[in-house]
């Protein structure tokens, strides 16, 4: 009856188009009356418990540093390095985009901050070239999504915060997995983008690449600090993502000189505005967290899947399609924010390591941003790209499916997330 009363709640609250954080509020009001402890001031209470928390001053730090990174001009110079490196290949701009990715996606974690940056910067290029344009928007939103996975990631930071897991084994752990994503684009362009008779532009000469590695320099510095600050324990990652920025913004106003004193005020309000989104939902959500403690439902979703913790991979597996389905319907940081106090319960029952299921908890959450009909960076991408949804629908597919089949692999075989884990830590 709890659950039914929690999920009844929630979803109905959502069916009648009120907002995600309002309907986790109401989701914890409804519980409450049922377990007949309502209390305001309990509520008060958990939503300012919620945000209380020192590694979520994280996220509007690394929000900030991903604003100044595109204002600044460092995500236009890892766009060049790349133009540079891989750009004369047969379909070399789809590579261009997939290097790009990685490289940005090492700068911000933020998904939609890189899938606005890649598509306004690549995406005409890529269909003056001569490139199908839903195709290469597809392209552009799939290698977007690898910035949730790639270190800093701000979607690590909320998991491992609610899931009380090592924020810094988390980012450690999600390098390899991340480029074997790219790995996945990587070759689902080259089978896609073979049939396509576009004549790539012409290769660079080694002092052209030589500029374009200078002009980047500065760029390339920022996730070179970050994983060495974090592997050697020289900050956390809290402090680094106020590094991040700071780096961020002496290189944009001191170095690059893209941005003046005069634009600061725009660009702190902006990050501002998206953190507090991300942060009210998180106040939110812990009230609900609270509650599902309270009524001991992960005890219920534990017996449920009581035939399954014998066979760790199954329950990965079950746990995975679960996830994929809500990530159709709801956004990263709520599915992750309802979904973690329910499943880390089971997950530690089964004796599954926690950093490895965070791992592939985010990057099925990551590839949600994707999946319609929600999918926001589907959705940054159509806006930016002025491109229709249901075409840049249709031209992620192939690449979603690359991407689903990369995780399902790491179900398989946990090693080709563990094992290179480790050599991190």
């Amino acid at each position: 009856m709890t659950l039914t009363i929690f999920l009844g709640s929630l979803l109905g609250a959502m069916a009648l188009g009120i907002p995600i954080a309002f309907s986790l509020l109401i989701c914890g009001v409804a519980l409450m009356w049922h377990l007949d402890m309502f209390d305001a001031q309990i509520l008060a209470q958990n939503v300012i418990n919620g945000a209380d928390s020192f590694p979520l001053l994280a996220v509007p730090f690394f929000m900030l540093a991903g604003e100044l990174m595109n204002a600044g001009g460092l995500s236009r110079r890892i766009v060049q390095l790349a133009m540079a490196l891989v750009g004369h290949i047969q379909g070399g701009l789809g590579y261009v985009a997939i290097v790009a990715a990685v490289i940005m996606a090492a700068l911000s974690g933020s998904a939609v901050a890189d899938a606005a940056a890649l598509g306004a910067l690549l995406l005409p290029m890529m269909v003056a070239a001569g490139h199908d344009k839903a195709r290469s928007a597809g392209l552009i939103a799939s290698a977007s999504i690898i910035a949730p996975v790639l270190p800093p990631s701000i979607g690590f930071v909320i998991f491992g915060v609610a899931a009380n897991v090592s924020i810094s084994k988390l980012f450690l752990a999600g390098i390899a997995p991340g480029l074997l994503l790219a790995v996945s684009l990587w070759a689902t362009w080259w089978w896609v983008a073979r049939r396509e008779q576009v004549k790539p532009p012409p290769r660079k000469s080694r002092a052209e690449v030589m500029q374009a590695l200078r002009q980047s320099a500065w760029a390339l510095g920022l996730p070179v600090i970050v994983v060495f600050g974090l592997k050697f324990g020289i900050f956390t990652p809290t402090e680094a993502a106020v590094v991040a920025a700071m780096y961020a913004l002496l290189v944009s106003l001191f170095v690059y000189r893209e941005i003046g004193w005069g634009d600061l005020r725009r660009l702190f309000i902006s990050a501002g505005k998206t953190s507090a989104v991300v942060m009210f939902l998180v106040a939110a959500a812990m009230v609900s967290a609270w509650l599902i403690t309270v009524a001991q439902l992960p005890g219920q979703v534990v017996a449920l899947l009581q035939p399954l913790l014998d066979s760790p991979r199954l329950l990965m597996l079950a746990i995975m399609v679960l996830v994929m389905v809500v990530g159709t319907a709801l956004d990263m940081t709520p599915t992750i924010l309802l979904l973690t106090p329910v499943l880390m319960p089971v997950v530690k029952a089964a004796g599954i390591d926690p950093v490895y299921f965070g791992v592939l908890f985010i990057i099925n959450n990551a590839i949600g941003l994707i999946t319609p009909p929600v999918g926001t960076v589907l959705n940054t991408v159509a806006g930016v790209g002025k491109v229709r949804m249901d075409e840049v629908t249709r031209g992620v597919v192939p690449f979603m499916v690359a991407q689903f089949a990369i995780m399902f692999l790491m179900v398989a075989f946990p090693q080709l997330v563990m094992v290179p884990a480790r050599w991190f830590y």
